[in-house]
């Protein structure tokens, strides 16, 4: 059935794995992370995969796992990455809904300690403010609904991203 997805966007660190993965069990929903899919395919973590072949290489792949996508009732966290994949990010809204997981820079900064090997796509020389400048306006250009997340509290995350999602669904009704 078509457009019974849900489909999570952010920065890493945002907490579409961790709080999406709580958001699909109170759902009763599948839950699926991309950036498990991307390194089952290459064989490799994310961050071998962007520095060994490059950042071209790597959104080519994530492009692709994301439009070979075909699920029902699904929570699917995608790579932070994905909104620079136009093709990807036209499949996934015909998937569901597309909620951005919006947490204010200073707290993605405080939630990312690993940065070097977490595979994020950022250009040499950009800074964690400057790609968060850069892709909070694709977020918000692809997002059917925007949830701010700025509680430190995970299950808090996961049970706001519910009601917000229950608010945004009813209203379309």
């Amino acid at each position: 059935m078509k457009n019974n997805n849900i489909i999570l966007i952010g920065m890493p660190g945002s907490g579409k794995s961790t709080a999406g993965v709580l958001f699909a069990k109170a759902m009763n929903y599948r839950f699926l992370d991309v950036d498990f899919l991307i390194q089952e395919r290459e064989g490799k973590r994310l961050y071998e995969v962007i520095e060994e072949k490059g950042n071209d290489y790597f959104l080519s792949v994530e492009d692709a796992v994301n439009c070979s996508l075909d699920v029902e009732r699904t929570v699917v966290a995608t790579g932070g990455s994905v909104v620079y994949c136009e093709n990807a990010m036209k499949h996934l809204k015909t998937l569901g809904t597309v909620i951005y997981i919006k947490v204010p820079e200073k707290e993605i900064e405080r939630r990312i300690t690993n940065f070097s090997t977490r595979g994020i796509i950022i250009r040499s020389g950009d800074t964690l403010e400057d790609l968060y400048n850069e892709r909070v306006s694709l977020y918000e250009k692809y997002a059917d609904l925007t949830v701010l997340c700025d509680e430190k509290e995970l299950q808090y995350n996961a049970d706001k991203i519910m009601r917000e999602y229950e608010k945004y669904i009813n209203s379309a009704k």
